[in-house]
């Protein structure tokens, strides 16, 4: 029975999704999804209405007539919330995958790196945030020839670099 009256519904409630969408700014298949949905309430509750083409009809006028009214009163932000986009930009799958390649290209070519340079690049990018004065005492470096140490490293990190960025 619920095969039949589908079946023997489905092309008006085309017709009728399609004829009433454009006037309240829905989509076709929005409308024919709302309509089947409450077909289904309606077999479930009190059977199949009497004259189920004009019930069909009434039905896909309805639905139209709440998204009309929808959105009337839903106004979209002008912009994201505070926050929002930033938090669900860092977030994306992407964006992961593509800031993780960074950041193993950039440790690999740290270990790349000549001399003690591969220490001290790792210990200024350890999690631990480090001072000059902790990072010198486990290099076994004063903490006065850090700087133009890092200075040294940041260079041949530069180069190192440079050939992979260009080709990416």
């Amino acid at each position: 029975m619920t095969d039949d009256l589908v079946t023997s519904l489905r092309p008006l409630l085309t017709a009728e999704a399609s004829a009433e969408a454009y006037a309240s700014g829905a989509e076709p298949g929005d409308l024919e999804q709302a309509v089947w949905l409450r077909l289904l309430e309606r077999l479930e509750a009190d059977g199949p209405p009497p004259d189920p083409h004009r019930w069909l009809r009434s039905a896909v006028r309805t639905e139209a007539r709440r998204t009309r009214r929808r959105a009337r009163h839903e106004r979209p932000y002008g912009t994201e919330p505070a926050g929002v986009a930033a938090y669900a930009y860092a977030y994306e799958p992407e964006r992961i995958a593509l800031t993780a390649a960074r950041h193993r290209a950039l440790r690999e070519a740290v270990r790349r790196l000549p001399g003690r340079c591969p220490r001290l690049m790792e210990a200024l990018l350890s999690p631990r945030d480090l001072t000059y004065r902790e990072i010198a005492g486990e290099l076994g470096i004063s903490q006065g020839s850090l700087g133009p140490e890092r200075s040294r490293c940041l260079g041949c990190l530069r180069r190192l670099l440079t050939p992979e960025v260009a080709a990416g």
